[in-house]
């Protein structure tokens, strides 16, 4: 590796500087309890993701950490959001407007909009610290963008505390790319291979693919920094010596716009203005302020204050008979107690059978000791064992039978750490087909709930927005047959500000999901789905769903799903096929006959078969600790032929964050612009945010660009999800 002084000279005695001062700290003393010092947490860059100012660093936040971030200056407008996924895997999406320039040259496409730009980063712990050993990470900065801020880095961190003066994070790394423009040193890989000499400009594909062959190529630069964590809590100060010289900035090489720098270094403060929510300031190239602010917290940490009724004491008042049980009273009861809403009950000689919904706990522990204590409470003592069964959608999905006998000694505590699972135990989930003792079979359901859809970065303006709400109701015609349905009516948007229907990308493919400003511009109020659905269960593992309807806002058609599940198995396998035909938008009811109906020049899929075999993958390999991995392979909407790849991580609170990608077999250029189709969702356990327990949760997904490969069918339901409790996986409790 060879140097130019003139360059390296300011970084190597700067850094000196520092870590010869923090040499001198004394770190027993300022980690002992119970008097421990103010600690430096973990802050983010002006670009997303944890670093100092506009340089990543090797650190890596706590498992779990989420930041949402806004990053102000005179070229650039920076919208963030960072998670640490894994304690060694951290992850950061970033929107940008550029300043001064225009998303087109084409008035009638994008008017005045500015130049938005997407991109994701990745960071990888390679080495953990240790006492005499800093935390190294590898990064890549804008992997899957179009190139405005892709850079990839190696960067160490070491920690380094005072007694009295607080703890610096002081940082070495190398950059490339716009972490590296400055050059301050040659390419240190340049001399295993040629092709890492030079780096190729632009982007591959039409954006939105992983451009592998640019990774640390061309010119590099070493980079450092201190981050202090001053004695004064809420206060820390950052120093850093910057790897860019910003010559490649899209605002200089496209705008014309002067980003030289007066100097390399950057200064910046930030100020914790409440827990979770940081000031930031800095200034820049010796010429440039910015500003920003961040929010944080941690999904991993979640627990919602809960406030709950009390669970009943045990009473030797029971009736002495069957036929004296207020089985009103009893349901009553063991809904508001328990969480177990009871749909039939039965007995078979000494033992009772309670056929139920739950919709108030994850953890079933909890939910089991509680019902137990209201049954023991309502039914004669000779009653040997109760059995709950719960049913999802009409399929029973688990079973857990309880000896009264073996309960009480729990609920009296006879002795030392009892637990509900000594007087319990799962059996196989069968509704026996024997006249019932009880009934509220609750045929018919409904609920109203609000609607966003939004989008960033669209090139008739950075943010778009529909607010309704979605009225949806459900009718029973049997035990197994559910009629089903939801409208929306629009509240409130700007979507008058669109300008075009279909986008204008070039490509001739099937407009299955393009076209979907066509379906929600032109109704204020629109059928999303009505449909008719038939559940069922077959042996011990085997479960079936068909279906025929307006399946979608924007297809109609028939299908069905199976699955395999084992109960308590990290893995299930399933199939769908599906017939569909497109929607009309100018027609409530109405589908599309021909392929060329919609008109000016637009395909639609006027009739087609789209279906697939999804495999379902709980590692359980401690490093992919709490992740689910799922593959679905077949035809997409467009009847492109390919694999979907999904990958989900559940933190201890339940939340889960979730990324997937499609690659079929349509190419780049035919799919346009993106490449391919990615997306992002997150589902929120509503017992994190709400004062009372609830096993209810809520997902919201985020296309970056929507694109016709790739997409998929949007059912009503899954049976992934519907079977959940066979083997939890969106109801397990949290762990906090």
């Amino acid at each position: 590796m060879s140097f130019k002084y003139f360059s390296v000279t300011p970084v190597v005695f700067g850094c000196g500087v520092l870590l010869s001062g923090a040499l001198q700290a004394q770190e027993s003393g300022y980690f002992s309890p119970p008097f421990q010092g103010v600690q430096l947490k973990p802050s983010q860059t002006d670009l997303g993701g944890v670093g100092l100012i506009q340089m990543p660093t090797g650190r890596m936040a706590d498992e779990g950490a989420f930041s949402i971030g806004y990053s102000d200056n005179s070229e650039y407008s920076f919208y963030t959001v960072s998670l640490q996924l894994m304690p060694w895997l951290e992850t950061t999406f970033r929107y940008t407007e550029v300043n001064d320039l225009l998303y087109s040259n084409s008035q009638a496409f994008s008017g005045d909009t500015e130049l938005a730009d997407k991109g994701i980063d990745a960071k990888l712990r390679l080495l953990e610290e240790a006492q005499w050993l800093p935390e190294v990470s590898v990064g890549l900065r804008d992997l899957g963008g179009t190139g405005l801020f892709d850079g990839e880095y190696l960067a160490a961190t070491k920690r380094f505390s005072t007694d009295n003066y607080g703890q610096f994070d002081v940082t070495l790394g190398v950059g490339w790319g716009y972490l590296g423009t400055r050059g301050n040193i040659s390419n240190p890989l340049c001399s295993a291979a040629d092709r890492f000499c030079d780096r190729v400009s632009g982007y591959a594909d039409n954006g939105g693919s992983i451009d592998y062959d640019r990774w640390f190529t061309g010119p590099a630069s070493l980079y450092g920094g201190v981050e202090y964590q001053t004695p004064y809590k809420p206060l820390r100060l950052k120093l850093e010596y910057d790897g860019n010289n910003y010559s490649q900035d899209r605002p200089v090489t496209s705008g014309k716009v002067d980003m030289t720098p007066d100097m390399p270094w950057n200064f910046g403060a930030l100020y914790e203005v409440s827990d979770g929510f940081d000031l930031r300031l800095s200034y820049e190239r010796g010429n440039t302020v910015a500003l920003g602010v961040n929010f944080s917290t941690n999904f991993n940490t979640m627990k919602g204050p809960m406030l709950d009724n009390k669970a009943p004491v045990l009473s030797d008042n029971q009736p002495a008979v069957m036929a004296d049980v207020d089985w009103q009273a009893l349901d009553n009861e063991l809904n508001d107690i328990a969480g177990y809403k009871t749909s039939s009950a039965y007995q078979q000689n000494d033992s009772v059978t309670f056929v139920t919904k739950q919709n108030k706990y994850r953890d079933r522990d909890v939910a089991l000791e509680r019902a137990a204590a209201v049954i023991a409470n309502h039914v004669p003592s000779d009653v040997r064992t109760y059995t709950i069964v719960e049913e999802s959608k009409g399929i029973p999905v688990k079973a857990t039978e309880i000896s009264a006998q073996d309960y009480r000694d729990v609920a009296n505590v006879t002795y030392f750490d009892p637990s509900i699972w000594d007087a319990a135990q799962d059996v196989s989930p069968v509704v026996a087909d024997v006249e019932p003792v009880y009934e509220d079979f609750d045929r018919f359901n409904y609920g109203f709930e609000p609607h966003l859809d939004q989008s960033f970065g669209g090139p008739e303006g950075f943010y778009l927005y529909s607010l309704s709400a979605i009225g949806g109701g459900s009718y029973w015609l049997t035990r197994n047959l559910e009629l089903s349905s939801s409208i929306a009516i629009n509240l409130l948007d700007n979507y008058d500000k669109l300008n075009f229907s279909v986008p204008s990308d070039g490509t001739n493919n099937y407009r299955v999901r393009t076209l979907v400003r066509a379906y929600v511009s032109e109704n204020d109020a629109y059928l999303n789905n009505l449909q008719l659905t038939w559940f069922d269960r077959y042996g011990q593992n085997w479960y079936q769903q068909v279906y025929g309807g307006y399946l979608e806002s924007m297809f109609a058609g028939v299908g069905t799903e199976v699955l395999y599940r084992q109960p308590s198995s990290n893995w299930a396998i399933g199939a769908d096929i599906n017939a569909v035909a497109q929607r009309d938008p100018s027609s409530t009811f109405g589908i599309f006959t021909d392929e060329n109906d919609y008109g000016s020049g637009t395909k639609v899929l006027a009739r087609g078969l789209t279906g697939h075999v999804s495999l379902y993958y709980q590692p359980e390999w401690s490093f992919l600790d709490g992740t689910l991995l799922r593959l679905d392979t077949g035809k997409f909407l467009a009847q492109d032929v390919g694999t979907r790849f999904d990958f989900s991580k559940q933190f201890d609170s339940g939340m889960i964050v979730g990324a997937y990608a499609s690659i079929t077999d349509m190419s780049a250029e035919e799919f346009g612009e993106g490449s391919f189709t990615k997306g992002f969702y997150i589902s929120i356990p509503f017992d994190t945010l709400s004062f009372k327990p609830t096993n209810s949760r809520r997902s919201f997904a985020w296309q970056p660009i929507t694109r016709d490969g790739g997409q998929m069918l949007g059912k009503r339901n899954s049976l992934y999800g519907i079977t959940d409790m066979v083997s939890p996986w969106y109801q397990r409790p949290n762990q906090n």
